[in-house]
């Protein structure tokens, strides 16, 4: 099949170019603009507590306000604040609310007698916080209005003897767009520039150096853009802040792999003595399977996440399924048409020796030596990836969302910090006990005192308010639970299964309680992932296996394929938990990170043992015995393998450059992990073990040599393609 794909693109290549970039602008100029967000509870379904609890809350209480922000007041000099202090407090939130900042529905004051405004002063006098509400109709992305408020209130405080800063969730949302959109930026310099001189190196070559990311950026990458928002908007599916810098790195990165594993053969294709059109040829018709193979399991694995309870994966993984399914088809007819249309001369420009091929004298010693131990091979690169697993035991999650995914030198990061140490650390995101009539009944305040006495007794709670709001129609009660840890510390999500079960068991007669607030919608997330783990890995892991049982027509090799990425989950789940748990002293690793590791290490990992194990069947069917088989292997398929690994890995190396802990944490592991896969799982554990199973790798589906074995050559007859031996080294 991908032989007859072959002829007709480079037999029809302007007209596939042209073809190309029509449909392209056409997707492209229809698609919508791509919304995202990044509130967290955004992504959980509906049933469960914390947004059951927040619906209730828009119900009984309309004309309440949830903080959407808050505006953190000191002096410049950092002393107590005087009277005349916060009289120019209550100046600037006079101010403020006369400006009538659209989606601004109130600003509360700071002092002045009650209760409420008193406590908004810390113990030690030093800091005010006003809190800011947003009307029900303010859109996800409200920067605008942040942005105007977060400037008014600096102007207005002008000449006075105060500093304000602007905290809370709006102000996280649009620091944290700012951070992304400068973190896109740098991931997307230095992935491309690592890729143009990598590129260089391997192919000594102009052309060949910016070809692909030409290709990415002019048409695959718009192009995947529109079709990911379409989706999104036909299936109203949620998008946050880091999909793009993720979407960047993969197409750039999945884009430039398959770009290598067509460039390597149709090198060797050109070397071997044939015509270019007919060298493109079949480079497609021996490279195409396994790319379309490697694209299929990596867009299962993403496309598995629909099945996630989390919005946040739930588009994600279609997301990425469709950058690499758009990516793949381009791969196999947009770019060898590109290529097949430009001189040999002109394309491998100002080198002279590419038609020369090297001794492969590195990577044939690295396949001597499996051919000749294989056993030792296998055990010591299983070794490796089975100490690393065990590390893995450590890890820890955490659910700072804010604090990972900007630096902490943002103005809503020092409010943040500012607030738990000047006040109790919970202040800063309170959680809400809702208590419900179950019977129409209205509640009875008399038992007010005990319920909140149950709450207060709750291990980690530091205070409950007195006198809880009540509704209009007396249903409906609002308790406001401080917590003694960060809302978003996992001691602050332990602290919520007892506060839950005190809340729901201490619940009077006739009514039931509702928890909400932040914590509880983390507390929430975490029960969301456990559910994941349980049922998207498993799925995934089976359809993996059956795109490479029809790929090998073998029962035997996916099984061990699957063990090996398994441990390479494992492995770089354990590395990292050792590099920032304890090298870094982090309290955990963002609870979203084993997600990712599966996204990118298990799936786009699995490329690399998809093509060499491709080419270890194709080895064995020409003849070769199983370790001979495994030294042809990597010695050909190693400099493919080398490359790719070397390019994807660098690529996401780069998310480094963010500055944030996500980033840092998402740019390690998955750099991290894509080198285990390419240069100890594919290079060394997967050829060293199908070396040791010998003709069983392959069963039922092995036949004689020749039978079944690949396309034939342009211009050959099948007899002299695949008979043993007969193909000259430089054909590899």
């Amino acid at each position: 099949m991908f032989h007859r794909i072959g002829q007709f693109v480079v037999k029809r290549a302007w007209w596939v170019i042209i073809a190309w970039v029509v449909a392209a602008v056409a997707v492209i100029a229809s698609a919508p603009a791509l919304t995202t967000s990044d509130n967290e509870s955004d992504f959980l379904p509906s049933h469960y507590e914390s947004i059951v609890a927040s619906n209730l809350q828009q119900q009984a209480f309309p004309s309440a306000f949830t903080p959407n922000a808050m505006l953190l007041f000191e002096r410049t000099d950092g002393g107590q604040l005087t009277s005349d202090d916060k009289a120019a407090i209550n100046k600037v939130v006079t101010g403020l609310t006369a400006e009538h900042i659209k989606y601004v529905q109130v600003i509360t004051p700071v002092g002045g007698g009650s209760a409420g405004a008193e406590k908004a002063v810390s113990k030690d006098g030093k800091y005010a916080l006003s809190q800011v509400g947003y009307t029900k109709d303010a859109p996800q992305d409200s920067s605008v209005t942040t942005k105007q408020l977060r400037d008014d209130a600096k102007s207005l405080a002008n000449g006075s003897n105060l500093k304000v800063q602007l905290g809370g969730q709006a102000a996280q949302n649009l620091d944290q767009k700012d951070s992304s959109s400068s973190a896109d930026a740098l991931i997307f310099l230095g992935s491309f520039l690592l890729i143009v001189v990598i590129l260089a190196i391997i192919f000594r070559s102009a052309i060949i150096s910016i070809l692909p990311l030409l290709l990415i950026m002019a048409v695959m990458m718009p192009t995947s853009n529109a079709l990911i928002a379409d989706a999104t908007k036909l299936f109203d599916l949620k998008a946050n802040s880091t999909m793009s810098a993720i979407l960047i790195v993969v197409l750039l990165g999945v884009g430039t792999d398959y770009f290598l594993f067509l460039m390597f053969r149709y090198r060797e294709r050109l070397r071997a003595g044939e015509e270019r059109k007919e060298a493109m040829i079949n480079a497609i018709g021996r490279v195409g399977e396994a790319i379309a193979s490697a694209a299929g399991a990596v867009t299962v694995a993403f496309a598995v996440l629909i099945l996630s309870s989390l919005g946040l994966f739930k588009a994600i993984g279609p997301a990425l399924a469709i950058a690499v399914v758009t990516t793949a088809i381009a791969s196999i007819t947009l770019v060898p048409a590109v290529l097949s249309v430009i001189p040999e001369r002109a394309l491998f420009w100002p080198g002279k020796k590419w038609m020369h091929e090297k001794d492969g004298a590195r990577f044939a010693a690295l396949g001597r030596m499996t051919q000749r131990h294989p056993a030792r091979v296998a055990a010591a690169s299983g070794g490796v990836l089975i100490l690393l697993t065990l590390a893995a035991l450590g890890y820890k999650g955490t659910f700072d969302l804010a604090s990972g995914s900007m630096p902490k030198t943002k103005e809503s990061m020092v409010v943040q910090n500012t607030v738990m140490s000047a006040y109790s650390a919970g202040a800063s995101d309170p959680s809400q006990v809702y208590l419900t009539s179950t019977n129409g009944t209205p509640l009875d305040p008399s038992a007010f005192p005990a319920y909140e006495q149950a709450l207060s007794g709750v291990k980690g709670v530091a205070d409950v308010a007195a006198n809880p709001q009540v509704s209009n129609d007396k249903l409906t009660a609002d308790f406001v639970v401080t917590l003694k840890d960060d809302p978003a510390s996992n001691a602050a999500i332990d602290t919520m299964d007892g506060l839950r079960k005190a809340a729901h068991s201490a619940a009077p007669a006739g009514t039931k309680a509702l928890v909400g607030g932040q914590t509880a919608v983390e507390a929430d997330i975490n029960a969301a992932m456990d559910h994941d783990y349980k049922v998207v890995f498993p799925i995934a892991a089976v359809l993996i296996m059956v795109i490479l049982g029809l790929l090998l027509r073998s029962v035997v090799a996916p099984w061990y394929l699957m063990a090996s990425v398994g441990l390479g989950f494992g492995a770089t789940l354990g590395a990292t938990s050792v590099v920032f748990q304890k090298f870094d002293h982090q309290s955990g690793l963002m609870f979203m990170l084993p997600i990712f590791i599966y996204l990118f290490v298990v799936a786009i990992g699995t490329d690399y043992n998809i093509l060499m194990i491709a080419r270890l069947r194709e080895e064995a069917r020409e003849g070769r015995d199983p370790r001979a088989a495994a030294y042809e292997a990597i010695k050909h398929g190693g400099p493919t393998v080398a490359a790719a690994g070397s390019i994807l890995a660098a690529s996401f190396a780069t998310f480094m450059l963010a500055g944030n802990v996500l980033f840092s944490e998402i740019g390690f592991s998955i750099a991290f992990g894509i080198a285990l896969a390419a240069f100890v799982m594919a290079m060394f554990f997967t050829p060293a073990l199908t070396a040791l199973l010998g003709k069983a790798a392959w069963w039922p589906g092995h036949q004689e040599p020749g039978a079944h074995g690949g396309p034939t050559l342009v211009g050959q007859g099948r007899s002299d393609a695949h008979t043993s031996g007969a193909e000259p080294a430089g054909r590899r």
